[in-house]
């Protein structure tokens, strides 16, 4: 009898032990593990709820555009640079609906390397702590979270005129910073003060004269900065052309800025002081 009780007692402790055994096994399956972060390799599209579809990485992290950043340099370094980090991939991996051909890279002023996408220079924003967050937007007035549709972005810079004089936002003689619109690439956007309210009276039927201030033909309007207001934009017929339009002004590229970002040789043309043609901003007043 002593040798049954005993042969149950071995049997029960075995389960016992193999039932502890199991049960540390499961609790180590289910240890919590850190997940392993995705490696940057390029730039994508990402939907967010708010500002649609937004470039990031590749790992879902939201990118930015500095208004300041007006030229073909960038102005964001030292403190500014901690808050805003620098994006940079050599030979980005390209995501769908991006096409590469906007993408490239400025040497900065430490001559470390930085992204750009359609000549405005990316950087994350150091707020962003989580996947899918955009805190960025719309800091100081100057940040822009990145999309692929802009119709319009907005520069902040001295706009120094066709005779190398500094101007203001008024187009008189002055110093300091103007906020002023550009297309997406950075291209500066006037207004013709002999316009009337969504009627473009410069622009000859024949474009004959469009080469000397281009009309800033759009098809459709596609996103704008949140700085600004969507409804202040629209669209008028010009000649069979569409040209886009803001507070009921239409809107005209300077022939000899030549395409280069940056450049406001317009506000000067053709009389130095005489304002007749004008930048545009949120101040602007409606026709």
């Amino acid at each position: 009898m002593k040798t049954k009780n005993l042969r149950y007692l071995a049997i029960a402790s075995f389960i016992s032990a193999a039932t502890i055994f199991s049960s540390c096994s499961k609790n180590n399956d289910n240890k919590p593990t850190t997940p392993t972060p995705v490696a940057v390799t390029g730039v994508k599209l990402t939907t967010d709820a708010k500002f649609g579809a937004i470039i990031t990485d590749n790992a879902g992290r939201a990118l930015y555009a500095f208004a300041k950043d007006a030229g073909t340099t960038s102005n964001c370094v030292d403190g500014c640079a901690v808050t805003w980090p620098v994006f940079y991939k050599a030979n980005p991996s390209i995501g769908t609906g991006l096409d590469a051909a906007d993408f490239g890279v400025i040497t900065r002023a430490d001559g470390s390397k930085q992204t750009t996408y359609k000549n405005w220079p990316l950087y994350y924003f150091m707020n962003d702590a989580a996947q899918g967050d955009v805190k960025g937007d719309g800091v100081a007035g100057l940040w822009v979270v990145a999309k692929a549709d802009y119709t319009v972005m907005v520069a902040s810079a001295q706009l120094v005129g066709h005779d190398g004089a500094n101007y203001n936002d008024q187009g008189i003689a002055g110093t300091g910073a103007s906020s002023y619109l550009t297309d997406a690439k950075g291209h500066t956007l006037y207004l013709f003060t002999k316009d009337a309210s969504q009627k473009n009276n410069f622009t000859k039927s024949d474009f004959s004269n469009d080469a000397v201030w281009p009309l800033d033909n759009v098809d459709a309007i596609g996103s704008i900065p949140s700085i600004l207001t969507k409804g202040d934009f629209t669209l008028i017929n010009t000649f069979g052309k569409s040209q886009l339009v803001y507070k009921n002004h239409p809107l005209y590229f300077f022939g000899q800025d030549a395409g280069v970002k940056g450049s406001t040789k317009g506000v000067s043309f053709p009389t130095p002081g005489a304002a007749i043609w004008k930048i545009l901003n949120s101040g602007t007043p409606a026709l």
